[in-house]
């Protein structure tokens, strides 16, 4: 794989250096170029204000993305907007809370108009694949991995606050991106799946921060070798480089995609114009890939699968000592996997919108034919994506014949992806095509001395290894010939089971409400100055949504703001909520007009304490290098702000959603120059004076003093760049829903 860090032009279907045109003319020739303008409300090519042509949502964000909406006024939903039920299904946890939530969503979905589908029918992606996307549409989820590029669409995962606006009939505002093109060519091997271009790609491109924002572009005559579920397959992890979107060529095979589906009027022809004009070029030879696994806990911690066993001692130990310094209460043991000649696995999990597929389950199932998964402690899972694959499988016989090998068919649930399904054992080392493997995803808890490990792979890949035991082995080392089967869809189960309400809403519908679901709790404007205590100080390179709010049980309580806001950070910084909750108690005290001792020994460092309590407003902060990687989910920011967080502090946000979701729950996103030290520790201060002030003049820079518990004090410069005029009214108010609450 080769990274061009200039801009090329795609003249004659072949990337060249120049061309009988400006950059600006060749931007306009790009595929998402055409249809970030045709989705444009602004007037303005380079200021985009989106409107979206479709949502999705699942079951841990559309409770609190409806509570926002009515609470700001809502009456119906403007556009199609799916409710998926696919990640609270079998997390028992809480009694009849999970339940609860999908009632909610029906009686939702009739009162305003929405589109619902049952538990354990399909995942959120493989749904929208199947009826939503569409060639030159846009979609928005609610959800990291809302990306059907393959399919002609652009889609954006975002946090709920996001598809809130939409609800309302606001768009989404972002700057137009650069444009990445992503240059196919060649053939993969046999033995070499999706997953293993997906995870070379993230290793190419994410630690360099190379598409960070930007938008994908795959074209180039490698495409139409390439089956949709291999395409779709890729275009799902593009995610995990942190781009914003993805776009691909469609051609014939696209056509039979929409063809199959039912859907044909949903395909065009999409292609960049001669002389298509893009900001970096990555160069993606097929022939040359090989089985890849990501080891923990990044799917950029990626190696061919040869290199791995071959340096297995070494880079196991790596982990090993990354999971001690993490964790050091978890008893780490995953060189006991090396033995018998080979590095041995636990289990094996093929799952979700990356590896639920029908073309992967079917080739596994081939490579494990007439094989055994073994009786020993290795296990394998298969979850299809939908009903749909699951019945075309079990009619061409697949299902049996992984039934037969002793593998477990399991139903559609993206539990295995973010912990509330298939945990691992103590010290368990599981193999995935799944889409992440951060800390702690899979649902271990390192605050009870647990651990395990997550290595991403390709079904075909995990089934070699299946076949061998749980012996990790490379899929083009088996003697095999895949066959493909033509895939067959029978939408009678969705014409059955799913709600369609859109464009019929039923305004005198009850929505039903279970006893977890609640309001938000009042929230606050920005005061004139900002006193902050942090909270956490995070300094690994990279701070995942997962360690922010961890996922697995913990996603039973999302629609409950303050119990869920009791695992922010449990397993990363056990103490934050205790004293985050401290911190807000005192600010409560200093609102209701007492005098907290701390607050007015700490502003008297800075001048007239008396003077300044009034309109001083004190909360937490967090500090981490880098935050908000990985999930959309809008809890990372909200459940900071639930327990009184008015700010993050950092040198670069991972990813645009994480910083959106801060901005619309009202935390002020500073950021620091590189370079500048960082050493300051939990109960340390930060006095940012006439805060309220310089945001209202539209200032980027905020001179700020840090009052050490030692007595010391330090200058600080904060900086809050490229706000819009609405993100800045935004933080003002004090959140999204005070924004519109204070305009009618």
């Amino acid at each position: 794989m080769k990274l061009t860090d200039h801009g090329v032009f795609l003249c004659g279907g072949v990337p060249q250096p120049t061309a009988p045109l400006t950059p600006d003319e060749g931007r306009r020739r790009t595929m998402a170029y055409r249809i970030l303008q045709a989705h444009n409300q602004s007037g303005d090519e380079r200021q985009l204000r989106i409107r979206f042509d479709a949502m999705l949502s699942h079951d841990i964000t559309y409770v609190g993305i409806i509570q926002q909406a009515r609470a700001s006024g809502m009456k119906e939903f403007p556009l199609p907007y799916a409710l998926t039920n696919c990640h609270n299904s079998l997390c028992a946890v809480g009694g009849t809370i999970n339940e609860d939530d999908h009632v909610f969503g029906l009686s939702a979905a009739k009162k305003y108009g929405g589109i619902y589908v049952p538990a354990n029918q399909s995942v959120i992606h493989s749904y929208a694949r199947e009826q939503m996307a569409a060639c030159g549409s846009m979609i928005l989820g609610s959800d990291s991995h809302t990306r059907y590029g393959a399919l002609g669409t652009m889609a954006v995962g975002e946090g709920g606050p996001e598809l809130a606006k939409q609800l309302l009939r606001h768009t989404w505002d972002a700057p137009l991106p650069e444009v990445v093109l992503v240059y196919v060519t060649g053939t993969p091997r046999r033995g070499v799946g999706p997953h293993d271009a997906a995870i070379a790609l993230v290793k190419a491109t994410f630690a360099s921060s190379f598409v960070k924002n930007r938008v994908l572009e795959f074209a180039g005559p490698g495409i139409a070798k390439l089956p949709i579920d291999f395409r779709n397959g890729i275009d799902v992890m593009t995610t995990e480089t942190t781009c914003l979107s993805s776009i691909w060529e469609t051609d014939e095979e696209t056509k039979r995609f929409f063809e199959v589906h039912g859907r044909p009027e949903a395909y065009k022809k999409l292609s960049p114009e001669d002389g298509a004009y893009y900001d970096r070029m990555i160069e993606l030879d097929l022939s040359q890939l090989e089985p890849m696994i990501a080891l923990p806990f990044h799917p950029s911690n990626a190696y061919t699968i040869r290199d791995f066993l071959a340096n297995a001692q070494e880079l196991l130990a790596g982990v090993e000592a990354e999971a001690k310094r993490r964790w050091p209460k978890a008893n780490v043991h995953l060189l006991d996997k090396l033995h018998d000649g080979g590095v041995w696995a636990d289990q094996g999990i093929i799952a979700g919108c990356a590896g639920g597929m029908f073309d992967n389950i079917d080739e596994a199932a081939q490579i494990l034919r007439g094989g055994s998964v073994g009786s020993g402690y290795f296990s394998m899972s298969v979850y299809p994506t939908s009903v749909p694959v699951s019945l075309a499988l079990t009619r061409l016989g697949v299902t049996e014949s992984l039934l037969e090998t002793g593998a477990i068919i399991k139903p559609s649930f993206c539990g295995p992806c973010f912990g509330a399904g298939d945990v691992p054992a103590n010290n368990g080392l599981s193999l995935r095509h799944t889409t992440r493997n951060f800390p702690n995803r899979e649902g271990s808890k390192p605050g009870e001395g647990q651990f395990a490990g997550v290595c991403l792979m390709d079904a075909r890949s995990i089934a070699a290894t299946a076949r061998n035991g749980g012996r990790i082995t490379p899929a083009d080392e088996l003697d095999y010939t895949p066959e493909r089967h033509p895939y067959q869809f029978d939408k009678t189960v969705y014409a059955r089971r799913v709600y369609n309400g859109f464009g019929h809403p039923q305004p005198e519908t009850k929505l039903i409400m279970g006893p977890n679901i609640t309001d938000w709790p009042r929230m606050y404007e920005l005061g004139e100055h900002l006193l902050l205590e942090l909270a956490a100080v995070i300094h690994d390179p990279v701070t995942t949504t997962d360690e922010l709010i961890p996922s697995g049980e913990t996603s039973s309580y999302r629609s409950n703001p303050l119990r869920l806001a009791e695992f922010t950070l449990s397993r990363r910084v056990p103490d934050y909520v205790p004293r985050a909750k401290e911190i807000a108690a005192k600010e409560a005290e200093r609102r209701e007009g007492s005098n907290p001792s701390d607050i007015l020994a700490a502003l008297s460092r800075v001048g007239d304490a008396e003077a300044l309590l009034n309109t001083t407003q004190f909360g937490s902060c967090v500090f981490a290098n880098k935050p908000g990687d990985g999930s959309a989910r809008e809890q990372a920011a909200s459940c900071q702000k639930v327990l009184g967080g008015l700010a993050n502090i950092c040198y670069e946000f991972a990813t645009k959603r994480y910083r959106s979701n801060c901005i619309n729950w009202g935390m002020l996103p500073f950021t620091l120059d590189a370079g500048t030290p960082f050493d300051y520790a939990p109960g340390d201060l930060v006095f940012v004076p006439d805060v309220r002030k310089r945001l209202e003049k539209g200032c980027e820079d905020f001179p700020a003093e840090v009052l050490r518990q030692t007595g010391e004090k330090a200058e600080l410069l904060l900086h809050v760049k490229g706000l819009t005029p609405d993100e800045r009214d935004i933080l003002l108010d004090g959140c999204l829903m005070n924004y519109y609450a204070k305009r009618g």
